[in-house]
């Protein structure tokens, strides 16, 4: 299970895998399931009638304990839920509030001292459910969330087969609670999200699908996370994130998702995952002003859980700018604060970066010398940093410093670095393939789409079959841009040349990209 473990961990929505509600998907692609129903097998949700699992809702007070988890506030939700479990402790909306306050911290903190108590007290509260004389909707479905939770525990704790049992079990468990009740959205929520993101694996863990007998349709997991999303209920909030965040991501959707996630702050300014929302959906779409002015304003004081990976993408965003002093200081309060192991590689190497590009060879020196024992290589960024030390191939100061502009929104000025690169016969392949692809995303950024399409198509000549992410990148941006043209065969040509390129930096999170396109385009 080792190299499925890593890789598979890989496969996210990348706005960060620290969060409790985004780490609702870590487990999503490592699960079994015995029965194999046909989507249309599942009965749809009658219009209207959300309203029918009334008696199915949360107590006022677990519910608003719930509203302080969702700002990140878990203090204050705990107090809130406190006399709650004095009343009714063995209630199935109290003991999957409890779950969910235990997991946030757990996923957040990446606290590994957490991890044991969080499974045993998982464990106690599905016996708690299992002996529960209620008879509800509500009652399985937390049965089936809590499951899911430690599934994720275990996955990211590295306990896979543990955590591929769980995942069994949870979305056996949800999708009888949806056969059961197909009016109790949350359970829609739940299961709709499991669907799609089994459905879009890349092709390449199909022998690992069959193996396990576990389902997976993209259609119908949009189907259900968007009647979840649309109609009231107790979780719709996550539900609306979530679709949100899957649309963003795979459909392009991203000026629509910035608007939401800034109207949801807006509203709550004192909810910290709204914040993170805008400040990781805005550093997403190269809106660096925006996300920086999100993090100085994010909520903070007594009551939030510390969110250490928001130092991480401020770190970044500092880079884009050329503040490198202000990256470094950034990432050095992420690494001192962060009790996980995810990103500390990719911390390294920005760190790196920062005192490279100011400069300051002898501290640069020694953070790179960090990057092999830092962390582990889990997630792709950390990956990538690790194969840049062992590489130990010289960056070029010019391609460096226009990827961070471009990443950063700062496309004429990319540009302009660019004019300073001069490629000669002692150019590393590697930056004869990346000059011409920084060039394409520059000009894409700045909407001139033609030159954008002659310079990604100029770097998959270049590159062929070398182990870099450039050439997949660049056939993935040109079956977007033949997309929105509605130029359909030459998309479909471009998405499916994503597929053929051998193994390379992000080639998961690339390769999962193109399916669903195709799927979207069939």
């Amino acid at each position: 299970m080792g190299r499925i473990h890593l890789n598979l961990r890989t496969y996210q929505l990348r706005p960060g895998l620290l969060l409790w509600l985004l780490a609702l998907l870590w487990p999503l692609t490592t699960g079994t399931l015995t029965a194999r129903p046909h989507p249309r097998q599942i009965p749809a949700p009658e219009e209207g009638n959300a309203a029918s699992s009334l008696n199915f809702q949360l107590s006022p007070a677990a519910r608003q304990a719930y509203a302080e988890l969702l700002k990140l506030r878990t203090a204050p939700a705990r107090a809130l839920l406190r006399p709650e479990q004095q009343r009714a402790a063995g209630s199935a909306g109290t003991l999957l509030v409890a779950d969910c306050l235990d997991f946030a911290e757990l996923m957040i903190t990446q606290d590994a001292r957490r991890y044991e108590p969080l499974i045993d007290a998982q464990d106690e509260r599905l016996a708690q459910l299992e002996k529960s004389p209620e008879q509800t909707a509500l009652r399985a479905y937390a049965a089936a969330e809590i499951r899911l939770h430690q599934a994720a525990a275990q996955v990211a704790f590295q306990h896979e087969l543990q955590g591929a049992w769980s995942m069994r079990q949870a979305y056996a468990g949800m999708l009888q609670v949806v056969r059961r009740y197909p009016n109790y959205l949350p359970a829609r929520k739940t299961l709709g999200m499991m669907q799609f993101f089994i459905g879009s694996l890349p092709e390449g863990y199909r022998w690992f699908l069959k193996l396990l007998g576990l389902p997976g349709s993209v259609e119908a997991g949009l189907q259900n996370l968007r009647a979840a999303a649309q109609q009231p209920n107790d979780f719709q909030p996550e539900a609306q994130i979530m679709l949100a965040l899957v649309e963003e991501t795979y459909y392009k959707k991203k000026e629509q998702a910035v608007q939401l996630a800034t109207g949801w702050a807006a509203r709550q300014p004192d909810n910290l995952l709204f914040s993170y929302l805008v400040i990781s959906l805005n550093k997403r779409q190269h809106h660096t002003e925006a996300a920086l002015a999100a993090y100085r304003a994010r909520p903070t004081g007594a009551g939030y859980l510390p969110v250490a990976y928001l130092h991480h993408m401020a770190a970044d965003l500092y880079l884009y700018q050329g503040h490198y002093a202000a990256s470094e200081r950034a990432n050095l309060v992420f690494l001192r604060d962060f009790q996980g192991q995810h990103y500390r590689k990719d911390a390294a190497f920005k760190l790196y970066l920062a005192c490279w590009l100011r400069g300051d060879n002898a501290a640069a020196e020694l953070y790179r010398r960090q990057i092999p024992t830092a962390g582990r290589t889990v997630v792709e960024e950390d990956t990538y940093a690790q194969r840049f030390y062992e590489g130990q191939q010289p960056l070029n100061a010019h391609l460096t410093r226009a990827r961070l502009q471009i990443d950063g929104g700062y496309y004429r000025e990319a540009l302009s670095t660019l004019n300073a690169f001069q490629e000669t016969p002692r150019t590393l392949l590697r930056d004869r393939i990346e000059a011409p692809y920084r060039r394409a995303r520059a000009w894409q950024g700045l909407g001139r789409l033609d030159s954008a399409r002659l310079l990604y198509r100029q770097t998959m000549a270049v590159a062929g079959n070398a182990p870099y992410y450039f050439a997949p990148q660049s056939a993935l941006q040109l079956g977007y841009l033949y997309q929105a043209e509605g130029q359909k065969s030459t998309a479909r040509y471009y998405f499916q040349k994503v597929l053929a390129y051998p193994k390379h930096e992000y080639k998961n999170s690339t390769d999962a990209k193109a399916k669903v396109a195709l799927q979207e385009l069939d």
